[in-house]
């Protein structure tokens, strides 16, 4: 049988160079790779923290340790409340993270409105500077800081970690403003055709469109607020208006508190913002990648 009738037997497929193969395994099976052993390296610490919370005194010293608890130890998490003022630890911090998540949005969404809708001498020049302080290290006005709050008689309170928040953040307002950037202006120009002042169009345009944006700002505000330890370190000296972040470091410095039962408390601490990324989490994606492409 000749050469070419034998290559018309044969099916076609065999004759794929190999190269399509390696394309598709560089393009679609190794990321998803590299992005699963990223995720378990990520998942690890969260998972050590809530399997530790559920073992008894006597496993958590076994050697080696154990993947699993051997003895389910639920009522850890009881203890874990009952041994510190969690409740009130949990209030202070409640009230400290709403009133900064509150600042964030409405401070944040006016400036960025400004510096993307509104036309004005010096604009550009005046947000380069405002995003440049980005750059401004936290130690450089953390003296400043704590002594303008003395002075104000602010130390002992929530106003040095919440009122903050209403001035605005450079990283907020580069993300609103990118996003609002993506709006058509168009949009703008129509309301105010129909007789719109500037607010109305900033109230019942812009930030209805602005939802995803205002989604990340909200969540950013929230996890940092929630998870701050050095703001509530220097401005709270009172055990009453500890949060929960400063409150259990000062229970593991100064008392004989179990690790089962610590950790127990830190996975009570981190389960509020893991579920509030779960459920925003599609606003927090878009916001993220249309902000940041738009300009």
């Amino acid at each position: 049988m000749a050469t070419g009738e034998i290559a018309k037997v044969v099916p076609r497929e065999e004759y794929r160079p190999r190269r399509h193969w390696g394309r598709i395994f560089g393009r679609q099976v190794l990321p998803r790779i590299v992005l699963i052993a990223g995720s378990i390296i990520f998942i690890l610490p969260f998972y050590w923290m809530v399997v530790s919370a559920l073992k008894t005194n006597a496993e958590l010293t076994h050697t080696p340790p154990t993947l699993l608890p051997g003895v389910w130890a639920w009522d850890n998490f009881v203890k874990a409340v009952n041994y510190i003022p969690f409740g009130l630890y949990a209030f202070n911090s409640l009230i400290i993270t709403l009133g900064a998540t509150i600042g964030a949005v409405l401070s944040n969404t006016v400036v960025a409105y400004g510096f993307s809708r509104i036309q004005w001498r010096g604009r550009d020049k005046l947000f380069y500077l405002c995003v440049g302080t980005i750059f401004l290290p936290y130690p450089v006005v953390l003296v400043a800081l704590v002594d303008t709050f003395g002075k104000l008689h602010w130390v002992n309170t929530f106003l040095p970690l919440i009122v903050p928040a209403f001035f605005g953040n450079p990283f907020y307002i580069f993300l609103m403003r990118q996003f609002m950037l993506g709006i058509p202006r168009e949009l703008s120009d129509a309301a105010r055709v129909d007789g719109a002042g500037e607010l109305q169009t900033f109230w019942k345009v812009i930030l209805p469109l602005t939802r995803p944006a205002v989604t990340v700002v909200a969540l950013f505000a929230a996890v940092a607020a929630w998870n701050d330890f050095l703001g509530p370190l220097l401005y709270l000296h009172n055990e009453n208006t500890y949060t929960l972040a400063i409150g259990l470091q000062f229970f593991r410095s100064t008392h004989d508190v179990s690790y089962n039962l610590l950790m127990a408390a830190s996975t009570l601490v981190v389960l509020p913002i893991v579920i509030l990324f779960l459920f925003a989490q599609r606003f927090f994606i878009e916001g993220i990648t249309v902000g940041g492409v738009k300009g």
